[in-house]
């Protein structure tokens, strides 16, 4: 039977914490620790990223636009970490966002989802905003190879509720109906699993900001049974009582993202690491409340 991601990614949250670092090399971010924002920069700052926190932490997200700014060879430097984070045994998210229809988003499947492929970590974020169908190769991607998938639902950005909170013409949020398809996928999947499988591949992203929407917008999150993915947990903005109004019951299911909160302490490798166990320490204490 295949090793699915929802499987790694819960074994690993369980064995090193909710926490997953987003490696995010932003200009400001580089020059902070000395290095010049070219190639050279980025590939320093990334690598010592992996070396520094790889096997302790629940995952590793690279953020693709970062990387893609300096081109080819930026995107040379992403599918670098891709494959020292996954040496090292640490699940990859990778952060694109990707989202589009047909061939086009085969294509993207193809990129970050086939084993082989240099981009293919263990998972990918994807925007599902042309219709969830339209993901359907990606999803059939990640099956295949062991793979997972983290689907855009309910972010914290202004922006995002004029579309996620929108009333569909079935009387649906759209967020919720992202969330329904979710759960029905990860509910294919679990069934034919072994049984004491705890979560399917297909996570979602849940701002941990978002307030009273997900329960007002009628987001079933236990009832997904994959992982969720959270911006803004513990020293980031929300406490234990914003996190048991976000994802309630689904509280065990959450992995609290953070980027400049742990990166902010380095170059050094012991810095980085007591930032980073600060932060898990912090997000699970709030998630346990």
């Amino acid at each position: 039977m295949i090793d699915t991601f929802g499987t790694r990614i819960d074994a690993s949250r369980r064995a090193h914490g909710p926490l997953v670092v987003g490696i995010d090399p932003h200009p400001a971010l580089l020059g902070a620790w000395g290095l010049d924002d070219d190639v050279h920069g980025l590939r320093r700052f990334a690598l010592e990223v992996v070396e520094a926190l790889g096997g302790r932490v629940a995952g590793l997200k690279p953020q693709s636009a970062l990387f893609e700014r300096h081109g080819s060879a930026g995107v040379g430097v992403l599918e670098e970490v891709v494959a020292a984070a996954r040496a090292l045994g640490t699940p990859v998210i990778v952060d694109a966002k990707r989202g589009d229809i047909g061939s086009t988003m085969a294509g993207y499947a193809d990129a970050y989802l086939r084993e082989g492929s240099p981009l293919a970590g263990d998972a990918v974020t994807l925007s599902p905003y042309l219709g969830f169908g339209s993901l359907s190769p990606a999803l059939e991607a990640a099956a295949a190879n062991g793979r997972g998938v983290f689907v855009l639902a309910l972010t914290s950005n202004p922006e995002g509720a004029s579309v996620q909170h929108a009333i569909g013409p079935d009387g649906v949020a759209v967020a919720a109906a992202v969330a329904r398809a979710a759960a029905s996928a990860n509910a294919a999947e679990l069934a034919a699993a072994a049984p004491g499988r705890r979560l399917g591949s297909v996570g979602l992203v849940v701002g941990a900001t978002v307030g009273d929407a997900a329960v007002r917008l009628g987001l079933d999150l236990a009832g997904v049974r994959g992982p969720l993915l959270a911006p803004g947990v513990g020293a980031q903005g929300a406490g234990a009582a914003q996190l048991r109004e976000v994802f309630g019951d689904a509280r065990d299911a959450v992995l609290a993202s953070s980027s400049r909160g742990v990166l902010a302490a380095g170059p050094d490798r012991g810095a980085l690491r007591a930032a980073a166990d600060r932060s898990t320490a912090q997000a699970a204490a709030a998630l346990r409340a």
